[in-house]
């Protein structure tokens, strides 16, 4: 029985269900480091960072980049609810490092705008890492 070490993994944005399918494994991005998931993990809810998801299916392999959320993991379904979630090959690298870019010179008067600043940089450097071939 090749299900029997499985589990639901749904990823969801604000417009659409990006993935949802039988895995064997996942790992994502928390706010604190990477997570990974197996069967039979304890119930579970974490804020989520930015970074690279990675999930292994029976038949497929699955990489995302994502950005920021929530995870739920209950009764053998994780569910990932994020503000964005695409496939390498849905990455536009160009503007990615433009990105990079305008971030990098952006200015830091406060706390606020040094954390938004740190979040652009590390989500434009995760988009480039993963969109490039």
């Amino acid at each position: 029985m090749a299900k029997s070490n499985t589990f639901q993994c749904s990823i969801v944005t604000p417009e659409k269900t990006v993935l949802d399918c039988e895995v064997t494994s996942v790992v994502f991005p928390a706010h604190d480091g990477e997570l990974g998931v197996l069967l039979n993990r304890a119930p579970l809810v974490c804020k989520l960072g930015i970074g690279r998801l990675h999930a292994e299916s029976p038949d497929e392999t699955h990489t995302m980049f994502i950005d920021g959320g929530f995870a739920q993991i209950v009764g053998n379904r994780l569910t990932i609810l994020t503000e964005q979630a695409c496939r390498p090959d849905e990455i536009d690298t160009e503007k990615a490092g433009q990105s990079l870019t305008e971030a990098r010179a952006m200015r830091i008067p406060d706390d606020a705008a040094y954390t938004a600043r740190d979040k652009a940089i590390q989500r434009a450097k995760v988009q480039i890492k993963l969109g490039r071939p």
